[in-house]
């Protein structure tokens, strides 16, 4: 049982002097106040010296104390018993009560009825705070999980922290590790000022309650296919194999839940007891994917109205009027300029397929305990699953992109780009090559 340290009950005490000057006022002597058994309703007084006995009264006996002056040769001489007066109580009553009289010099009373409803409340109080600290530490009831029936599991978090995992996942998180070590560095290097999360900035964090588990998902950095994940560990049933859900479907408002739906009290419990993961990609390479996926490919009529008629209207001279009706041939350069235009974020805020990652998933406020790469997709996949024990129920899918973007790609993008706008470009990306430690492309022409 958790005892608090410091704790401590102060409880009324049960032998007090008496109010006032503390002594006796006849004898001068201290007095002491001693709380009586149950049931005895008054105390006797007892003053030493004994005042001269009265006459006698029938009903009590008591034998005296012999003084010293009836002392022969040493021995106290034997007297007869004699009746004497037993004091009446003080505000009247019954007499024979049966309550034993005090030492002389002493003056018994019994404890008040309000001191004994006091003394009531601390022992219950102390019940309480007993059963209550109890309570708060007791472990939480074992988890069981879906992949390994019969068989008790531990939260994602406690499994990473606690390293007691299989010397592969063992290998792997010290990768993961040295990553989550750079990003709290890179934070404090180059972050200054610290603000309160809202709801707005929680958007892109999807919970799964059922494995304690909280991911970012970044698009062009396989948020579709860890979506799919996602929707098969929370589906209880409904679906089982990732790669069996359309893509359409995964990205569909509703099918997952986000944090930004929580209530404030909740949204911190998760924060501090889930597994909480991201996975990044090169920055330049990450652009690139979205401008392809965006721009050059012919179903994509919504992204063209949306902003490719507005990206070629304020960045490309004398555009055909084809072109501003369907805006379905964007250049990357164009794309560039409408990037790095001062007005394009005080207008809205950028889409979230080229927003930055930090201003996506907040990294330097939110501790992610994972920072995976596109760049090493399945083993930290792999890793991300078996800390949430599912690794035996699903497999990550793998990309089956036959022209899937790299450095080199991009370095063919950015040859028509020129140095003034690569810099700008450049600047900024800068804090998501610099968290997530990326270095700068050898193909950049800054100068």
């Amino acid at each position: 049982m958790f005892h608090p340290r410091g704790a401590s009950l102060h409880l009324s005490p049960f032998i007090s002097f008496s109010p006032g000057a503390g002594e006796d006022h006849d004898s001068g002597r201290p007095r002491i106040h001693v709380p009586l058994a149950a049931g005895v309703t008054r105390a006797a007084s007892f003053q030493q010296p004994p005042p001269p006995p009265p006459p006698p009264h029938p009903g009590v006996d008591a034998v005296p104390r012999t003084q010293s002056s009836q002392r022969v040769g040493g021995r106290a001489p034997k007297s007869p018993s004699r009746r004497v007066p037993h004091e009446p109580r003080r505000g009247g009553g019954d007499e024979g009560s049966g309550a034993p009289p005090a030492e002389p010099g002493f003056r018994m009373r019994m404890v008040p009825r309000g001191g004994r409803l006091f003394l009531a409340t601390c022992l219950g109080s102390l019940l309480v705070l007993v059963l209550y600290f109890q309570s708060v530490t007791k472990p939480e009831p074992v988890v069981k999980t879906g992949s390994r029936p019969g068989k008790s599991r531990r939260s994602p978090l406690q499994t990473l922290y606690n390293g007691d995992q299989q010397l592969e996942l063992l290998a792997a998180q010290r990768s993961l590790h040295g990553r989550r070590e750079l990003l709290e560095q890179a934070c404090l290097s180059h972050t200054r000022k610290r603000r309160v999360l809202s709801p707005e900035d929680l958007k892109h964090l999807i919970v799964d309650d059922k494995h304690s588990l909280i991911y970012c998902y970044v698009p062009k950095v396989a948020c579709t296919n860890w979506k799919r994940v996602l929707m098969v560990l929370t589906s209880d049933g409904r679906y089982t194999d990732p790669l069996a859900i359309p893509a359409n479907e995964a990205h569909v408002a509703g099918n997952l839940r986000t944090l930004s739906e929580f209530s404030t009290p909740e949204i911190n419990r998760r924060l501090r007891s889930y597994l909480k993961f991201v996975f990044v990609r090169e920055p330049f390479e990450r652009l690139v994917s979205a401008y392809r996926n965006k721009f050059t490919r012919r179903y994509n009529t919504a992204f063209h109205k949306r902003y490719g008629t507005k990206i070629i209207r304020q960045h490309r001279p004398d555009p055909e009027p084809e072109a501003l009706e369907k805006g379905d041939n964007v250049t990357f350069h164009e794309f560039v300029q409408y990037l790095v235009d001062p007005r394009t974020q005080r207008e809205e805020p950028l889409n979230e397929h080229w927003e930055r990652v930090h201003s996506l998933c907040h990294p330097c406020l939110i501790h992610y305990d994972v920072v995976g790469k596109y760049e090493t997709l399945e083993p930290d996949a792999h890793a991300v699953l078996g800390l949430a024990g599912v690794e035996g129920m699903l497999q990550f899918p793998t990309s089956g992109k036959s022209t899937r973007t790299d450095g080199n790609m991009a370095a063919r993008f950015f040859k028509q780009i020129s140095p003034f706008y690569q810099k700008k470009l450049f600047n900024l990306y800068r804090m998501d090559f610099l968290l997530f430690n990326y270095s700068t492309p050898e193909y950049l022409r800054t100068r």
